[in-house]
């Protein structure tokens, strides 16, 4: 029995902005930031530690709701918790009064997604195991038994997500040995990508990424177009087109419907594989309006990408029935915790769409690669590309 004791919250903040490390097209000087969780036990041994990701002013809100949240786990046995976790989820998320300044979104699941992940940790380290282990180790009727199906059984019900998970049970053991030599998740980077670097530095840490043995390589757009076109430039010339090296593009919102597809036409030449948040991420009919206006440039189709701040898992669900991405991008801590993320991932498996979960930031990596290793072993059975920093 590990009882938690105490729930705290840490706001702790890294001046990114001074040399733009992190800037995008709508975040022109973020501040990289975290809201810590930790758990206290009655067993010093064990801590739990959870974050969610935020870029500076704000983050004090999210350590307010997770002391608004922490009432509902302190002096619970971990146990209790973890026992149905499906249960425990909508127990956190169904708070009568807390749930009014959301629901399952915003400021308040920014702070769930660090209190269950605190959990997670928790739990993970009272198991001696690391968290994609946790979850690899489960049978699919208890990794069923992690999700609330609210909301999305009608599209994914508990036994569509069991016939995927047994479907994956072929092959398994050796995606944990691959997993376990670091064969299991392909990794791009955004390292020189950044729009506040000049060309010079974009492209001399270009040039180390490719020396680092990087294949996948993403750069921010969507402020001038002449001046993405020169970056997207000067990033052909050092990756070329028949090296295997792939280039991707993140516009972070910047665009209308009408603008991300007439820009996208324009940058269509240097072949990028998919352009990322192109417009605002609660636009799902406008980004299957950019998927079919990007589908035939002359230089063939781009895909779409999106997800790092689709805020709950109703709406990659309407993401993907309506066709309107190709590549989806949970965010591990926007979302409410790995819970929420195995129910998206499973949407994802169902209608064959690849996830690159949102990464980068303070914490993100360590998350994401954990929920990568997740998908490829437990869920889909295919590699993905793991974002170091996007």
């Amino acid at each position: 029995m590990v009882i938690i004791k105490t729930i705290t919250s840490h706001d702790v903040r890294f001046p990114t902005s001074l040399d733009k490390a992190g800037s995008d097209g709508m975040n022109l000087s973020p501040d990289y930031s975290a809201a810590f969780c930790i758990l206290t036990t009655d067993d010093p041994n064990f801590t739990g530690h959870g974050m969610t990701f935020t870029i500076g002013r704000g983050n004090e809100l999210v350590c307010g709701a997770i002391d608004l949240l922490a009432p509902l786990i302190q002096g619970k046995d971990l146990s209790e918790l973890t026992k149905n976790w499906g249960k425990t989820w909508r127990y956190l998320t169904s708070d009568s009064q807390l749930r009014w300044v959301g629901p399952e979104k915003g400021v308040i699941h920014l702070a769930l997604g660090a209190l269950v992940n605190a959990i997670w940790d928790l739990w993970a380290k009272t198991l001696g195991k690391p968290l994609w282990r946790v979850v690899a180790d489960m049978t699919p009727e208890e990794v069923v038994q992690c999700i609330d199906f609210r909301y999305i059984s009608d599209v994914l019900s508990p036994n569509d997500a069991l016939e995927i998970l047994r479907a994956a049970q072929k092959g398994k053991a050796e995606r944990i040995q691959d997993a376990l030599n670091n064969r299991a998740v392909p990794a791009y980077t955004t390292s020189a990508g950044w729009l506040g670097y000049g060309e010079d530095k974009m492209k001399r840490l270009l040039e180390e990424s490719v020396q680092q043995g990087f294949k996948y390589f993403k750069l921010k757009v969507g402020t001038d177009l002449e001046e993405d076109r020169q970056r997207l430039r000067i990033a052909r010339d050092v990756l070329g087109y028949d090296k295997g090296n792939v280039l991707m593009v993140d516009a972070n919102q910047v665009w209308s419907v009408t603008e991300a597809i007439t820009h996208m036409n324009a940058l269509a030449e240097f072949k990028p594989w998919f352009i990322e948040e192109p417009t605002s991420p609660d636009d799902i009919l406008g980004h299957a309006a950019i998927r079919q206006g990007l589908s035939n440039t002359s230089h063939g189709a781009i895909a779409v990408a999106t997800g790092e701040m689709c805020q709950n898992r109703v709406m990659f669900k309407q993401l993907l029935q309506a066709g309107a991405v190709d590549i989806i991008q949970p965010d591990a801590c926007r979302v409410g915790g790995v819970n929420e993320v195995l129910a998206i991932l499973l949407l994802a498996a169902k209608f064959n769409v690849p996830i690159v979960p949102h990464s980068g930031g303070v914490g993100l990596p360590e998350y994401t690669q954990h929920l990568s290793t997740i998908d490829y072993v437990v869920i889909s059975g295919r590699h993905r590309q793991l974002s170091l920093d996007s």
